[in-house]
């Protein structure tokens, strides 16, 4: 039996219906990837299946006993407390008792009072009746997974670490269905992929949402698709899907050509006049009201995002000159002498984990910001235009129209008036959506919306932080096509690794203690260059100059790689190096679950935390190593 069974459901919210006799079906171990345009409805079908809304007609049925819970697109606004609070909340009523005991342990570290001893003894006993340990273990588990401070405030969180608190709260139940909308927004290169490596080895049902290709080419063993109302169902992976989605989709517009073709020729036939009246075939002609029956009902796909950039005339050769740039805030060391030269026509990707200082160097790099040592030196006949993260230029209490061009109702691209209706359609901004105030818009509009406004803006540096967010992945392509055709220099900061190694041809790799190295290629060739740990950061800042892309010859072709006798030794040693750390994990994790382990001195406490983290953090590694000579054999 389905763990989930969605069956013929139909809803609509007051204009023609969003979903039109929908059925879905998620088994025990499957991972579908649901697809669709922003604005089909992934969002709202993931609610229903969460049963936060019902649907008008049709039914959805659970598994008696499952639990599902649902990590949103949108981090609510609502939420306040410890990362702790925000984790434990997940396992509803259960979760009071643990909270008093672990902020009154908190307390005792510094606060150690008879009164909050004889709570806390009340507390444990509590706890000791209601076998509520093991939902102590639980969060602690899976916050020290995500790499998280239980005791830092939830609204002091950056948004990729608010991400990874929704995360942990939605995995801690250990549900039979995992809902997913969006999960790797605003997480880093390093978050997303741990979280793959997660979700592989997860044994309940994962129905995502998803616009990051390579996430889903790892992950997804269904792709199901929203489009017009109707959901399809392809049992393959997303590599596969493509291919076929290709050809269904041909198929399709050969038979609407026919259809139209013959609409065209019957309606020819019955304006035929007076000798058509004579010898009109009565079945003919209601026939051909069936065929416009069958138009009207047609529902044409979403249209196409027009991207159409702003150039203006060429810049100078040389684009920015940076020299020795160091930037710290105290003892944290963000770049330590970094220097380089930006080209005309350079395509740069910015990669690195939250936090490393991608968006600060961008702004170093752009003047809008000055470096704690350092120059930079601009070259001739700049013109920039800045795609901000947290798009701080748009107004949340102004309509879209105002946004892009304010009272006017007209705007100039290329040296040629545009109506601003007809420029934001090309955004798929309906006359409607274009009155709306934007606080209103969803994640995937306000990111068309600020792109319409970008590129309003003639330029020759184009330099984007974070583009990708909420964009469909139509969208995304049509988005990759325009910045490669872009004739100025880019500078792109991206999670996304299918975008990047797409776009970019060379890459700006924040990789900690102020190092930042350069390399030729996008994101698979850093993979395949970065420094092993065994060398020194001085090799790298020595290592001469990579050739760029258009000065590498030809490579030689490939050859089969076998594994050598040393390799072959250390493979086979692998399953009982894995077996020991997961015998010391489980020894370290009976102390944790230890009744009076939270009593001991936390200076301990921490350390044995701090070694079940090195442990997991070396068995993640191994199991890597392993999967890597397996592959070469």
């Amino acid at each position: 039996m389905a763990l989930i069974s969605i069956q013929d459901i139909s809803l609509a919210f007051g204009g023609p219906k969003l979903f039109e006799d929908l059925s879905l079906q998620l088994e025990m171990g499957e991972r579908v990837a649901l697809l669709g345009r922003n604005g089909t409805g992934k969002t709202t079908l993931m609610k229903i299946a969460t049963g936060q809304i019902g649907p008008d007609t049709g039914k959805v049925i659970f598994q008696k006993g499952i639990r599902a819970t649902h990590l949103p697109q949108e981090i609510p606004a609502d939420i306040k407390g410890t990362v702790f609070d925000i984790v434990l909340s997940g396992l509803g009523q259960r979760a009071k008792l643990i909270s008093d005991y672990h902020h009154i342990s908190q307390r005792l570290a510094t606060e150690h009072t008879k009164e909050l001893m004889r709570e806390l003894d009340r507390l444990q006993t509590e706890i000791d009746h209601t076998n509520g340990w093991e939902i102590n273990n639980q969060v602690e588990l899976v916050i020290s997974q995500m790499k998280l401070d239980p005791e830092i405030d939830f609204a002091a969180l950056s948004g990729g670490q608010k991400r990874r608190a929704l995360l942990a709260r939605a995995l801690v139940l250990k549900p039979e269905v995992l809902l997913l909308d969006e999960p790797t927004n605003h997480l880093d290169i390093d978050a997303i992929k741990w979280l793959e490596g997660f979700l592989k080895n997860y044994a309940g049902a994962i129905f995502f949402v998803t616009h990051d290709r390579q996430f889903m080419v790892n992950l997804a063993t269904r792709i199901t698709e929203l489009d017009r109302g109707r959901l399809f169902s392809w049992a393959c992976d997303y590599p596969t899907f493509l291919q076929r989605k290709q050809m269904e989709l041909e198929i399709e517009t050969a038979t609407r050509a026919d259809f139209d073709k013959k609409l065209a020729a019957e309606e020819v036939w019955i304006r035929q006049g007076v000798k058509a009246r004579r010898c009109r075939n009565e079945g003919r002609v209601k026939a051909l009201q069936r065929l416009r029956a069958e138009k009207q009902a047609q529902r044409q796909a979403v249209g196409q995002v027009k991207f159409r950039v702003q150039e203006t005339d060429p810049s100078g050769h040389l684009v920015i000159k940076a020299s020795r740039l160091g930037q710290s805030y105290g003892d944290l060391c963000l770049i330590r002498d970094f220097s380089t030269q930006i080209m005309r026509g350079d395509k740069i990707g910015v990669i690195g984990p939250n936090g490393s200082g991608k968006t600060t160097l961008l702004k170093i790099l752009l003047s809008k910001m000055q470096p704690s040592k350092g120059s930079i030196r601009f070259g001739t006949n700049l013109e920039i235009a800045y795609y901000d993260q947290m798009r701080e230029q748009l107004d949340e209490e102004k309509t879209v129209i105002e946004n892009i061009c304010g009272a006017s109702d007209s705007i100039t691209i290329n040296g040629k008036p545009r109506h601003i209706i007809g420029y934001l359609q090309d955004f798929l901004f309906s006359p409607d959506r274009a009155r709306t105030p934007v606080k209103v818009l969803s994640g995937g509009e306000r990111n068309r919306l600020f792109l319409a406004w970008l590129f309003t803006k003639p330029s020759n540096l184009l330099v984007m932080d974070e583009p990708t967010n909420d964009l469909d992945i139509e969208t995304l392509e049509l988005l990759e096509e325009m910045l490669l055709d872009y004739s100025g220099t880019l500078l792109l900061v991206s999670h996304d690794r299918a975008f990047l190694n797409n776009v970019v041809t060379s890459t700006m790799v924040l990789e900690g203690a102020g190092e930042v190295n350069e390399y030729p290629g996008g994101y698979d060739d850093w993979l395949d260059q970065r420094p092993k740990p065994a060398q020194s950061a001085a090799a790298v800042r020595e290592k001469p100059r990579e050739p760029r892309r258009e000065e590498v010859q030809p490579a030689m072709p490939n050859f089969v790689r076998k594994l050598s006798n040393k390799e072959e030794r250390e493979l086979a040693s692998l399953p009982a190096k894995i077996e020991s750390l997961e015998a010391e994990q489980d020894r370290i994790l009976d102390i944790v679950a230890e009744v009076n382990f939270y009593k001991k001195d936390p200076a301990e406490i921490l350390k044995i935390k701090a070694k079940l983290e090195c442990i997991e953090d070396e068995l993640l590694a191994v199991f890597e190593r392993w999967e890597h000579l397996e592959s070469l054999r």
